[in-house]
């Protein structure tokens, strides 16, 4: 399984086009500036989850998950949306996209048909928080534009449940055109059972044979990029060991050079430095959380030069200093008796 979402390029574009400044969102996702200047822009669960609450908290608008996950316009949709489209059914384009999803991040599509009604849910496989509200109507109105851009048809789900509350469903209830529910026990959208059979009028089986070869290049693609960052990551942890490794060492220890290794990294939409600090936090985090470490000792053991620059860092990564962050998660793993 892949353990990154590869971010589409016209996200930012599209947020600006809809008055969400992208570096305001950036700054509160905590992910750099240049995010979305990357060749292909990778983020792990984290730092997804991240960038879609940035987005809500930001725009302060409630329907801004919906606008973004609305699409009209065929030259838009990502080339697996084509091939979706390029289906015979609704049915058939959810199936294509789930599979999709299966092979190239930490995401699934559970759908299915029950009693008249097809469920259409999302799973985040290495998710340790609930997602993000905007992320969720993101993903839904993803799923209708699929089905009435395809069908030709406006079609609208029988309701929408909702895991958490909301102050005000009358946005998501105007764009979908039905009922929500809120309380459920997952998040989910509720077709007929005949929806799924839907024939799509876009339907174009020699643009899914072009597509394919495209489709397969970009698995392979994913899969190159998470095993090399997960090599790099490896190698670094590694050398952590009370000084920080430099990218002249690591290219070492993979038997190439310090300039191919950042090349390899850039193609991949990564670089030394954020592989650097990824394996920097992960190794923070279990320190904190697994042992009895002093602050400054993990500083050492990280490679930082004094704990105000590990203190700094920690802060970036998870929003609040390390201290804190140890007690939160000690409360949480070792309930009171």
């Amino acid at each position: 399984m892949n353990k990154h979402f590869r971010i589409p390029g016209q996200l930012g574009p599209k947020l600006e086009e809809l008055g969400v400044p992208v570096a305001g969102v950036l700054r509160r996702a905590g992910l750099p500036g240049d995010f979305f200047d990357q060749p292909r822009i990778l983020a792990n669960t984290e730092e997804f989850f991240a960038l879609w609450r940035a987005i809500g908290e930001v725009s302060n608008d409630p329907a801004i998950g919906l606008k973004l996950g609305t699409e009209n316009r065929t030259e838009r949709f990502h080339p697996s949306g084509l091939a979706a489209l390029s289906t015979e059914s609704f049915h058939a384009a959810l199936g294509h996209m789930a599979r999709y999803k299966q092979l190239t991040c930490p995401e699934e599509i559970v759908h299915g048909v029950d009693d008249g009604e097809w469920t259409i849910s999302f799973l985040w496989l290495l998710a340790v928080d609930h997602e993000p509200q905007t992320l969720v109507d993101y993903c839904f109105a993803w799923v209708q534009s699929i089905g009435r851009h395809g069908s030709g048809v406006a079609l609208s789900p029988l309701r929408i449940e909702l895991v958490e509350t909301r102050a005000d469903t009358r946005p998501i209830e105007r764009h979908f055109g039905c009922s929500v529910v809120t309380g459920a026990s997952h998040n989910a959208m509720i077709f007929r059972a005949e929806d799924a059979a839907r024939p799509f009028i876009t339907r174009n089986a020699e643009l899914l044979e072009m597509l394919i070869p495209q489709f397969d290049q970009q698995l392979k693609e994913s899969v190159h990029e998470d095993s090399l960052s997960e090599l790099v990551r490896g190698a670094i942890q590694q050398r952590l060991t009370g000084h920080r490794p430099s990218i002249d060492e690591i290219a070492k220890d993979l038997h190439m050079s310090s300039r191919t290794l950042q090349r390899r990294l850039q193609e991949t939409g990564s670089s030394y430095q954020r592989v650097l600090d990824e394996a920097r936090r992960q190794m923070a985090r279990y320190y904190l959380g697994n042992s009895l470490l002093e602050l400054n000792e993990a500083a050492y053991l990280l490679g930082y030069e004094d704990s105000g620059s590990f203190v700094r860092a920690f802060r970036m990564w998870e929003g609040v200093p390390p201290g804190l962050w140890r007690e939160t998660h000690r409360a949480v793993a070792v309930p009171s008796l």
